[in-house]
């Protein structure tokens, strides 16, 4: 069947996860597909939201949160969008300012010593400064209701902390993080990379904890598209599913590669050094430090990256639950179910003969190592999917009306 659109126009925030979308289009896989595809670079996430919901880009590179956010209005636009397709998994870390470090670490030494590192050592210096009166230590997110934020959260209450209290939080643009934390306007952040890796190559910060040490596996960049756009555009939105699959399989194996393209100042604009150690899970967790490599620290197609699964999805509703980012009544379900669309996955990548999920969701936080997920149409190899505290998430026994002892409130 012919395509509804041929000329489109996708967008980008500058980071590594991009990689799929500029891939397709630098390496051709948009062009096999009889698409014309202009990539536009976005200053922040609410650029991408705003001119996704207004039709001045066709579709985006998108935080895994936000056709779930978007669909119910949380923010300045409700806008009803789907995400058929995951871009990545992992990708994230959680950056701290040097002062900051050195004040965990003379507060606790011996929380400090382990990997990855926990929040408890943090929770001893926030109370000390309540002590003394100062004020509260500000936090950096790149959007309000994001992964990032979530992992932020959970990663601080975890060790007793109340990020509605103890702390504040702000949002900033990805590209603007290292900047901000030069300043000493920040404490710290949770952002993608390149921008963990860039403070610490500037001798600015500290890496605390990596998305892939707090929840293995996870879907962080989704592609998104309107709901109506989706629906009147069937065939270009499965030869867009198409090319960025096949390109996703390319970035997984050309890293060297992929860094020279992604480096250029119409992308990441970033250090080639840098971005290609990201690329590579070569980490320094400090300026300095020896380079340690975090095997599958970043994923653009193996071991089930692209596939957009409902599980992970009601996982972020339950938390933005817990945080009080959802009005009163939301049919978790419902939501999951609208927003993410594994269906129209299956159908391009079926089309390019590869093997698919036959399940919309699974049991999280259950697997150390490598192990094969046999509900599918050929056995698929998995990867961890760990989280750092050692729950468990089982969305078929999660009730999508409450949340668990311990997540009632915001504190938790």
């Amino acid at each position: 069947m012919s395509l509804e659109k041929t000329r489109l126009r996708l967008g980008i925030v500058p980071l590594i996860d991009a990689a799929p979308l500029v891939a397709a289009k630098e390496r051709g896989f948009f062009a096999m597909q009889g698409l014309e595809v202009e990539i536009s670079r976005e200053a922040s996430w609410a650029n991408i939201r705003d001119k996704v919901a207004l039709g001045v880009l066709d579709g985006a590179h998108m935080l895994a949160t936000m056709p779930l956010s978007a669909s119910l209005g949380l923010g300045a636009i409700r806008e009803k969008m789907v995400a058929a397709m995951g871009l990545n998994t992992g990708g994230n870390a959680i950056t701290l300012s040097n002062a900051l470090w050195e004040r965990m670490a003379e507060a606790d030494p011996a929380a400090m010593t382990r990997r990855p590192v926990t929040a408890r050592a943090l929770k001893t210096v926030i109370e000390e400064d309540r002590r003394q009166g100062r004020p509260p230590m500000t936090f950096a997110v790149v959007y309000p209701v994001s992964p990032h934020m979530l992992e932020l959260r959970y990663w601080m209450a975890s060790a007793g902390i109340d990020t509605e209290r103890d702390l504040r939080l702000v949002v900033v643009p990805p590209p603007q993080m290292v900047a901000q934390l030069s300043a000493g306007n920040i404490d710290g952040y949770c952002v993608g990379e390149p921008w963990n890796s860039l403070a610490v190559s500037l001798g600015l910060g500290r890496v605390a904890i990596t998305s892939r040490e707090l929840w293995a596996g996870r879907v962080e960049k989704v592609f998104g598209v309107t709901e109506s756009w989706a629906r009147t555009h069937p065939q270009t939105h499965k030869a867009v599913l198409k090319a960025l699959i096949q390109a996703a399989c390319w970035c997984d194996e050309n890293r060297g590669e992929l860094a020279e393209i992604l480096a250029q100042p119409a992308y990441v604009n970033a250090p080639a050094e840098v971005v290609r150690a990201s690329l590579l899970g070569r980490f320094r967790y400090e300026f300095g430090g020896p380079e340690e490599d975090i095997p599958d620290f970043l994923l653009f197609h193996r071991h089930g990256a692209n596939f957009p699964w409902r599980s992970q999805a009601l996982w972020f509703l339950r938390q933005m639950a817990r945080w009080r980012q959802l009005p009163p009544g939301v049919d978790m379900g419902r939501t999951m179910e609208e927003a993410y669309r594994p269906d129209l996955y299956r159908m391009a990548a079926l089309e390019l003969g590869l093997a698919v999920p036959t399940t919309d969701s699974k049991t999280e936080g259950t697997h150390a190592g490598l192990w094969t997920l046999t509900q599918a149409s050929a056995p698929l190899e998995m990867g961890p999917d760990l989280f750092f505290d050692g729950s468990v998430f089982d969305p078929a026994a999660a009730s999508q009306t409450s949340l668990p002892p311990g997540e009632e409130a915001a504190g938790a």
